[in-house]
């Protein structure tokens, strides 16, 4: 995440304090705006909240802060590092002042201008921006150029800001079911878990026992079971990140045990697919079975690995270096693609053949990957290696 530019505020040397102006009742993903912001606010080490009454007379720099905004993850630390910077959003039916750094002593005259829109007067310094204004369209932690949100939510404009809310969570470089298919169920079902207690890992708990159940009904040539259990795996999987993200509940367990699963069970259902075609009449001779299992299993581990030397000697992730490598990875030989694949051959009443299919598909990629990291490689001599979105 980035600040803002040279020329866009006065660099703060310490942590401010925060203060809130105004109040909402509103509940957004089960938070109010006010809690929502002491997270975000937290998560950046600004843990120092005042009063209105105790930030006037507070000796150091305070983040004023209307209750009713809704402010994107990318702009706390602008506000957190930038002062006199005054951040500019959106109410749905125009734009309005939501939040600034300044000095305490200021109270008054910062409130006036969040609570009545009241213009700045010249003597505070303050340069009103608008998130597109900032320099914070590159969220590397989300592997997306987005401009951030900034909203002043109301019971009219609150669906708005939910729905943007959430698809702010999903990462930009991802694959075409995750970023194409899966948004608008994931939005409903996401949206009735928050307020109902459910955490992420409850969710991911429940995938868990799906990824199991989809490799023994694999293994016993259900496949038509066992792909519904999977695609339940795979949508589970978009479900709790992103109630981690709309609820701030994100924990380094969660990401483990998310991640973790993510990256472990892929494999298994394959030699399970493989397994499981004699039981549905489509078995594979031996000397077949075992080169599509080498090609898929060989593919995955050699692309995990090529993965993390692009992380580890380019500097950045190979799917987001080029804007064509971040339309790759919508297709490239992972989970989700390959399901489509084994899905298609299998509604086809050749399971068989989708094994295949997929072992093609990954020795492809594989080659594919191969030239982007070469590419890199060879590129990283010129200087180090941005990312398209971090451009322009």
């Amino acid at each position: 995440m980035n600040a803002a530019p040279a020329g866009q505020g006065t660099q703060s040397t310490s942590k401010p304090a925060f203060c809130f102006v105004g109040s909402s009742d509103i509940h957004l993903w089960s938070l109010t705006p006010v809690e929502r912001l002491r997270r975000q606010f937290a998560r950046e080490g600004v843990t120092t909240e005042v009063s209105f009454e105790q930030a006037s007379r507070y000796n150091g720099p305070v983040i004023f802060v209307t209750a009713d905004a809704v402010l994107d993850q990318p702009l706390i630390p602008i506000l957190a590092t930038r002062s006199n910077v005054l951040i500019i959003g959106t109410t749905g039916r125009g734009s309005a002042p939501l939040a600034v750094q300044a000095p305490g002593q200021h109270a008054g005259a910062i409130a006036e201008i969040l609570l009545e829109g009241i213009e700045p007067s010249s003597d505070l310094g303050l340069l009103s921006r608008t998130p597109d204004q900032l320099d914070a369209k590159f969220w590397k932690a989300l592997r997306k150029r987005e401009t951030p949100y900034a909203f002043r939510v109301t019971a009219d404009n609150r669906p708005d800001v939910e729905w943007r809310m959430f698809m702010g969570t999903y990462k930009g470089a991802t694959d075409l079911v995750t970023k194409h298919l899966w948004p608008r169920p994931a939005f409903a079902v996401t949206r009735w878990l928050a307020p109902r207690g459910v955490t992420p890992n409850m969710v991911t708990c429940v995938g868990a026992v799906m990824v199991f159940l989809a490799f023994w009904l694999f293994m016993q040539g259900q496949y038509g079971m066992g792909l519904a259990a999977a695609w339940l795996m795979t949508f589970l999987d978009t479900v709790d990140g992103k109630l981690a993200r709309t609820t701030l509940t994100s924990s380094k367990w969660g990401d483990v045990f998310d991640h973790g699963l993510d990256l472990i069970h892929p494999p298994f259902w394959y030699v399970a697919w493989g397994m499981g075609l004699a039981y549905a009449g489509h078995p594979l001779d031996d000397t077949t079975f075992w080169t599509v299992i080498a090609a898929i299993l060989g593919g995955y581990v050699l692309q995990r690995i090529m993965e993390g030397i692009s992380i580890k000697w380019l500097g950045l992730e190979i799917h987001i270096w080029r804007k064509i490598d971040t339309v790759f990875r919508q297709i490239t030989a992972r989970r989700n693609p390959n399901l489509v694949i084994l899905t298609a051959f299998t509604l086809m009443g050749r399971p068989d053949w989708g094994l295949i299919a997929v072992a093609w598909w990954t020795v492809i990629c594989l080659v594919l990957h191969g030239l982007q990291l070469a590419q890199g490689l060879a590129a990283k001599r010129a200087g180090p290696l941005e990312s398209w979105m971090a451009k322009g």
